[in-house]
């Protein structure tokens, strides 16, 4: 079984986040929120990937991921020139896939349950699809599947009035078979060939689709307040059974982990669930937490940190509450004035003087 992992799209939900990168480089907990899909494929042996990369900082991607080695994969890159849709992506990737049953996991996704299960059950099974479903709140975001007993009837895409509340998450179990269903698929109103109109003409075919609906949690990382909402329930897993793998050479310290050549001055205060990444200076006069992921070289001094995510090469030193914010690589908030409170959302290279 071959995996396919889709790396593309602008992101504009995230911006000014996503100015200077791919969104699915952004890191919640420390790590990029695409390295998850990697892992869970990886965990599941399934090794040989297809990244779908697009035309936002291709480069970040191939320079991060490289040949794959390194997260033990082999991977291989696919180029889409538009964003025309995750069935128009899926056929890219006929050449790659050739007779190979495969998964499709969309890289702003993470399944807190990995996929060592479903793929098992999708290999012993001749349905010629599988899809994970889980229940929203709100299905008019989503693709969802209505269901008549233990059969799936109809999968509709982000509907006005639904009869479902089984969205359909954006991990796909799929054969060979799709690619003929993709050619004779229509665009879309938005003009996208659409996965949710794939499944549904495969269903209209008396083709078999099986699913099941995830247990755990699941997490469509489309928004900041997803990401921070991804970010908490990741570091809740922080020194239990079965966390994910945080970061190498890193110190854990009940649901405390600290990385290599980081310090933390006596006068602060950390509560967890948090994570600091590697030669990371804390202090004088710092609290942090809960729920805070600090990024490798960053220093931190007089200032509250709470339910926000701080990237890589960050510097802050300001008496300032900070709280649910997103500070992306490299920025700076520094001294000016009284303390006050404020939230951020802040792009690569920003400097803030208060």
């Amino acid at each position: 079984m071959k995996g396919i992992i889709l790396h593309g799209g602008h992101g504009t939900r995230l911006r000014p986040l996503t100015h200077a990168g791919p969104k699915q480089l952004l890191k919640i907990a420390n790590k990029p929120m695409s390295q998850y899909a990697v892992e869970d494929l990886r965990d599941a042996g399934i090794t040989d990937l297809g990244i779908i990369i697009g035309d936002v900082y291709p480069e970040k991607v191939k320079e991060f991921y490289g040949d794959g080695s390194k997260f033990g994969v082999k991977i291989s890159y696919v180029y889409q020139d538009q964003p025309k849709g995750i069935s128009h992506a899926i056929r890219l990737c006929k050449d790659f896939i050739k007779d190979d049953r495969f998964v499709v996991y969309l890289g702003d996704n993470i399944l807190r349950k990995g996929l060592v299960e479903y793929k098992k059950k999708f290999e012993l099974s001749n349905s010629d699809a599988m899809i994970l479903l889980c229940k929203v709140d709100d299905p008019t975001r989503f693709g969802v599947a209505e269901l008549d007993g233990n059969k799936i009837t109809k999968i509709v895409e982000k509907p006005k009035n639904s009869l479902s509340d089984l969205a359909v998450i954006g991990i796909y179990f799929l054969t060979p078979h799709i690619f003929d269903i993709i050619d004779n698929l229509k665009p879309s109103w938005r003009g996208e060939l659409e996965i949710t109109d794939a499944l549904d003409m495969l269903l209209a075919r008396g083709k078999t689709i099986q699913y099941d609906i995830v247990t755990g949690w699941w997490k469509d990382t489309g928004t900041p307040e997803d990401i921070l909402d991804a970010n908490r329930l990741i570091l809740d897993t922080v020194g239990k059974e079965n966390q994910f793998e945080l970061q190498n050479d890193s110190e854990v310290k009940g649901n405390i982990v600290l990385g290599k050549n980081s310090t933390i001055s006596r006068d602060c205060l950390v509560t967890g669930p948090v994570i600091i990444g590697h030669n990371c200076n804390i202090g004088p006069a710092v609290k942090i937490g809960p729920y805070v992921s600090i990024g490798n070289n960053s220093v931190l001094k007089n200032c509250d940190i709470e339910n926000s995510i701080i990237m890589d090469n960050c510097v802050i030193n300001v008496p300032v509450s900070v709280i649910s914010s997103i500070i992306a690589s490299g920025s700076e908030i520094i001294e000016n004035t009284l303390p006050k409170k404020y939230q951020f959302l802040l792009g690569e290279r920003s400097k803030i003087k208060m």
